[in-house]
């Protein structure tokens, strides 16, 4: 890979379909309830943290809410962006309980 002056590599420029990654993605690993991101920012971080949406725990719905909004990007209104946000902060208040909470040991 070779530098130009100011660092910037020559090899692999960004076009403008490759700023938009995240509209390529396909997967298949879990499947919110549909319209799930419409509703408020309680629901949705209420079904995101069960077992049923996401097995691995609430930091996957994280995970999940995260995608959708870097999915949504420019398309999302700004209340729309607002209330996923605050289920985002709902949902990491949720996974910082859950840390903190002490683990009985077996012995």
């Amino acid at each position: 890979m070779q530098k130009k002056a100011g660092g910037k590599s020559t090899s692999h420029s960004k076009s403008r379909s490759n700023k938009r990654w995240v509209a390529g993605v396909k997967t298949v690993s879990t499947y919110p309830p549909e319209g799930l991101f419409t509703k408020d920012a309680a629901t949705i971080a209420r079904s995101l943290a069960s077992k049923k949406v996401s097995p691995k725990g609430p930091g996957s719905g994280m995970r999940m809410l995260t995608y959708f909004i870097n999915r949504g990007g420019r398309g999302l209104s700004p209340s729309r962006r607002a209330e996923l946000e605050r289920a985002k902060k709902l949902l990491s208040e949720r996974i910082r309980k859950e840390r903190e909470k002490p683990r009985s040991r077996a012995a």
